[in-house]
């Protein structure tokens, strides 16, 4: 029972006090769209208004989704494209850095790309772009993921071995290309600055070999995905549904980039090249996962793509486990942010700057389990309500299955009293089920892995787990870095993997 305190009060410390002060939340007025022009998310944790997101009065279709492993973070991504289609008949492309929506695109039927697996770019197509514009747009990437930058020399042989091989092919630099015409690849570059190099006539032939050498590491036989001709049309896969692009088989994080780079700038053509149109919707949406080289970056044509994209209804999803990996540019452009349980405490300050937020918002989110998110959403107009809320759970297309693991076996009996270390973790199952395979576990121990969790109820001491992980032959530093995902501290994964009979260092 609730025992009540009375008090003399003054009346002008009365006059000081505000009696109907708002919670956090955006009027239902502001949350309920149209269910023919909006997706439905999930209710709010306030009030339990039911939510339907729509870009048709925010300031961007674009939406930034940030999260740790396992929060729910690709949960949501899925449930927003899958609504999208329902809605507008909106197309998808994912540039799928670490393959995480391969398995779920293929179970609904969409299509699925692998660029290490027999299918190839040439990133000197030209998808109806001027010779040179491609040109540019190839330099810049390099400048991003190389240090040709800083050799000016380097940079204007490269410029001009691919200028001369579009010109060898009958191209004209300044104009728009033929239909059908045979583009030239980087294998024809590299042969035009070797052939320089032979003649043993330019002044500087150290300059010679390392332009060779920087392009020569992207046509190596056995890894020439991006020299040789395309096996596929980018302009097609548009518009074709659902499609992912699997980039987690190219050999580094430098390939990787290279790939969403061309792919970003070829679809920024064809949203230019398509137009204006009077009909409402997004015609397509691209989600980058995890891509900060190329996220990051303010000279990336993900930011020009992020600048044009409500212009063309085309939208943008950026998800990251960081909101430091996204360029401020990119971060301003988002009409909507969903945030997720963050790893660490900056992350959710420098959120929290950027969106102004409150504190009531902030301490929500330090607490969040798997499914809960804030919602910001920047609207076209100005308004007298809080643009940040918080969701109760996100309500997506298929059952959100969540796993715990408890940490107390590896906590002393202080550090469990005094509340100060995390004694749980929530993981989202498909989260979960991508990291076994990135550390190529057979579908065969996944299952058993996830049948050891559901007979014990979805949750799991710690200690039981990493046995488990080992007995299916994830190693040590596998298993440390699939720890320092979930943003458990330092000293605890060390004395989980001591306790589990390994060292953190193996």
């Amino acid at each position: 029972m609730t025992l009540l305190k009375l008090q003399n009060i003054m009346s002008y410390e009365i006059g000081k006090r505000s009696f109907l002060s708002r919670p956090p939340e955006p009027p239902a007025s502001a949350l309920m769209n149209d269910p023919f022009q909006a997706i439905y998310i999930g209710t709010t944790s306030i009030f339990k208004i039911p939510f339907s997101w729509s870009f048709l009065n925010l300031a961007n279709p674009h939406i930034g989704v940030f999260g740790i492993t396992g929060s729910g973070k690709s949960f949501l991504v899925k449930t927003l494209l899958r609504r999208a289609n329902y809605v507008w008949n909106s197309n998808a492309i994912i540039i799928d850095f670490a393959g995480e929506y391969k398995s779920w695109v293929e179970q609904t039927r969409g299509k699925v790309i692998s660029l290490a697996k027999g299918d190839y770019l040439n990133i000197m197509d030209l998808a109806g772009m001027k010779p040179l514009d491609r040109v540019k747009q190839i330099i810049t990437s390099l400048d991003i993921l190389t240090d040709i930058g800083t050799y000016t020399l380097q940079q204007s042989l490269t410029q001009d071995a691919l200028e001369q091989a579009y010109v060898n092919e009958g191209f004209v630099l300044y104009e728009n290309p033929p239909l059908g015409k045979e583009v030239p690849t980087l294998k024809n570059v590299i042969s035009l600055l070797e052939e320089k190099l032979q003649e043993g006539t330019y002044e500087y032939p150290a300059e010679l070999e390392s332009s060779i050498h920087r392009l020569r590491q992207f046509a190596r036989e056995g890894e020439d995905y991006f020299a040789r001709k395309s096996s596929l049309d980018l302009g097609k896969l548009a518009e074709s549904g659902l499609v992912d692009i699997d980039l987690s088989g190219l050999p580094d994080e430098k390939f990787r980039a290279l790939a969403a780079l061309f792919i970003l700038q070829t679809l920024k053509e064809k949203m230019r090249s398509e137009g204006w149109s009077e009909s409402k919707g997004l015609k397509a949406i691209v989600v980058l996962d995890e891509a900060w080289k190329v996220a990051s970056d303010e000279r990336s044509d993900a930011i020009t793509f992020a600048r044009e994209g409500r212009k063309y209804q085309y939208g943008l999803i950026v998800a990251s486990q960081s909101p430091l990996d996204v360029s401020e540019t990119i971060f301003s452009l988002m009409g909507t942010t969903f945030v997720f349980r963050l790893k660490d405490e900056n992350y959710v300050e420098y959120i929290q700057r950027s969106l102004k937020f409150s504190d009531f918002v902030k301490e929500d989110i330090n607490k969040f389990g798997v499914g809960q998110a804030a919602v910001h959403m920047t609207f076209q107009t100005s308004i007298s309500f809080p643009s940040t809320f918080v969701l109760e759970k996100i309500h997506g297309e298929g059952p959100l299955f969540v796993y715990s693991l408890d940490l107390t076996d590896v906590l002393t009996q202080s550090e469990i009293s005094a509340g100060i270390i995390q004694k749980e973790y929530q993981l989202e199952r498909d989260e979960i089920r991508n990291k076994f395979i990135e550390y190529n576990m057979n579908v065969e121990n996944i299952n058993d892995i996830f049948a050891s969790f559901d007979s014990s109820g979805r949750a799991m001491k710690i200690l039981d787990f990493i046995r488990i992980l080992k007995s299916n032959g994830v190693v040590n530093p596998s298993i440390v870095a699939f720890l320092k995902s979930l943003s458990i501290e330092d000293q605890i994964i060390t004395r989980i993997i001591s306790y589990s009979g390994g060292d953190a260092k193996s």
